[in-house]
């Protein structure tokens, strides 16, 4: 054990000089009473050091499985929004089958050249080098800066093109709702929209989780007869007798903020400042 020692003193002189110092340090405060404040609070802070060094080591350890499991949440919820998820699904595997992801470029709406997998959108929209700032008169969904690019989801069966996965976000009355809305491939018919990620009051503005709320989206048109986007939450229940009621969905009782925050979102996220070029070249190219 010496000889170990002395080994290692040679090589790095200076950690063994802080070793010393702390052996002696040590002995001395063991050699202290039970009963020494000084002893108590050395002890303390001893104890304090070893959790914290335990807690790091777990965070370190357990950091690719909380990636892995926040990877597989995210491809959970855009399962939910294709319709594609059931209490059996291997989540994994109906994603790596049904759903490709892009790159778009939502100035163009071209497609980009990138790590897929790696890119992060809600990372790249807080980042002043792959974000932009969005004029006050334009920033209706009250995001105040948004990604350049986005990450789309396309669900195929086989090589041909079913529904179109959106990522959406937009102020509510307490938080940023972040969410998907999922079209069909003419990139115009309503297939569901999940807001997976909110934090509005729980039996009103929270109801956006609601199954039987998130139901009535489908079928439902985004854009109207002259392009402009159309689709809206109203005050109340739709009149399905009205000419209109293709583009209005139920909205929130008791959540009028709430329900104007998704109005909004979606009015932003389905026009020129969101996806609106992209879903014309969808339509445009077939």
């Amino acid at each position: 054990m010496l000889n170990a020692e002395k080994k290692t003193c040679k090589y790095n002189e200076q950690l063994c000089k802080y070793y010393e110092q702390f052996r002696v340090y040590a002995d001395r405060i063991l050699a202290l009473s039970n009963d020494s404040l000084e002893k108590t609070v050395a002890v303390a802070l001893a104890l304090c050091l070893v959790c914290a060094v335990l807690v790091s080591l777990a965070t370190v350890a357990l950091r690719p499985l909380q990636s892995y499991n926040k990877a597989l949440d995210m491809k959970k919820n855009i399962l939910d929004v294709a319709g594609l998820l059931q209490e059996d699904t291997d989540i994994d595997e109906a994603f790596k089958e049904r759903i490709e992801a892009k790159l778009v470029d939502l100035a163009t709406g071209e497609y980009v050249d990138g790590d897929v997998d790696e890119y992060d959108q809600r990372k790249a929209a807080k980042d002043p080098a792959q974000n932009e700032v969005i004029p006050t008169d334009k920033d209706i969904a009250s995001i105040r800066v948004k990604a350049k690019v986005a990450k789309v989801f396309l669900v195929k069966s086989g090589d041909k093109l079913q529904s179109i996965i959106l990522p959406i976000n937009g102020y509510g009355l307490w938080s940023t709702m972040y969410g998907f809305l999922a079209l069909e491939a003419d990139g115009q018919t309503v297939q569901s929209i999940n807001l997976y990620d909110q934090g509005e009051t729980p039996g009103l503005g929270g109801e956006v989780v609601n199954p039987n709320w998130r139901a009535l989206w489908k079928g439902k048109k985004v854009y109207g007869e002259n392009g402009e986007v159309a689709l809206a939450l109203v005050k109340g229940t739709v009149d399905t007798s009205r000419s209109d009621a293709v583009y209005k969905v139920d909205g929130l009782a008791g959540a009028t903020l709430t329900s104007r925050g998704v109005s909004n979102l979606i009015q932003y996220w389905m026009s020129a400042e969101g996806f609106a070029a992209y879903l014309n070249k969808i339509r445009t190219n077939g």
